[in-house]
């Protein structure tokens, strides 16, 4: 067992943090939101901390999972920020999707400081969270990640080193690619076939047995076809991923077309008042028009 801070109880911080102390992770909380430490401690055995510094005192390892590059570096950077609290030899374990950069950069501070940084994306939603099943891709040095790993088991069904820092967030990338067109897919799928008259339900179980089988398919058509898009990863922060992956794709030169108009869909979803849904709501945008 370890000595753990996590720093951000947001919808995949918050039963994140849970299943380390569920683990018997000795574990003190960091959130901005004093209200979200409350209920977690009230579900939860663990401590909490009005600071990121203060979590971090005597942890081996601090987890983040906040919302962006510059939500990162304020927990991280500056007198109150966690690294000013954490002692060399321990280890800063990154759970936000953010972009490679930010990686790098805030590797190359923790090295100056004689910590570790492991840069490890998640990927499996809320339920995933929730479940322990997420799937966790890890950019940084193999002797941090061989220490972090059984700490990051206790809420991971897949654990991987992808190579050095930034490794980790590229892969994401990759992940949230796949996820785009994926879901536009099927969106194009279920609308065409119910123009088509027929049983959406009928069919999607029929080509779920073939070639056409994914996650996505097997776990969201029946919300799409719904309506229902409260089940998974809001669009306002797909966006955001694309929006950094866009960027890194226009940096190494990578030609992403499908993802491009996919992101300029969900746009419209969130002209819609949808910023909210999950990405399954790309179905929704498809509906609207004539």
């Amino acid at each position: 067992m370890a000595k753990v801070a996590f720093i951000g109880l947001g919808v995949m911080g918050f039963p994140m943090a849970g299943h380390l102390a569920c683990e018997g992770h000795e574990i003190c909380v960091y959130n901005r939101s004093p209200a979200k430490v409350q209920l977690w401690e009230d579900e939860f055995a663990g401590e909490s901390a009005p600071t990121p510094r203060e979590a971090a005192q005597g942890a081996e390892f601090v987890m983040t999972c906040v919302g962006n590059d510059d939500d990162l570096r304020s927990v991280l950077l500056g007198p109150d920020g966690a690294f000013a609290g954490m002692a060399a030899g321990s280890v800063l374990v990154d759970h936000t999707t953010a972009s490679a950069n930010v990686a790098r950069e805030l590797a190359a501070i923790a090295a100056e400081q004689g910590l570790g940084f492991l840069d490890a994306p998640v990927s499996g939603g809320q339920a995933g969270a929730e479940n322990g099943m997420l799937t966790v891709m890890v950019g940084g040095e193999e002797v941090f990640y061989k220490r972090a790993e059984p700490v990051i088991d206790a809420y991971a069904k897949m654990i991987k080193l992808m190579g050095p820092v930034g490794s980790g967030q590229l892969t994401k990338m990759v992940n949230q690619i796949c996820i785009g067109g994926l879901v536009q897919g099927l969106s194009e799928a279920l609308h065409f076939a119910q123009c088509a008259g027929l049983d959406g339900h009928a069919a999607m179980e029929v080509i779920s047995k073939g070639a056409a089988q994914s996650w996505q398919l097997e776990n969201r058509h029946q919300t799409m076809l719904a309506g229902k898009f409260d089940f998974g990863f809001a669009v306002d922060w797909m966006r955001k991923d694309l929006s950094i992956l866009l960027e890194e794709a226009r940096r190494n030169g990578a030609q992403l077309p499908v993802t491009a108009l996919v992101d300029q869909f969900y746009s419209d979803v969130q002209a819609m008042g949808g910023g909210r849904w999950d990405t399954s709501s790309l179905i929704a945008r498809l509906k609207q028009r004539p």
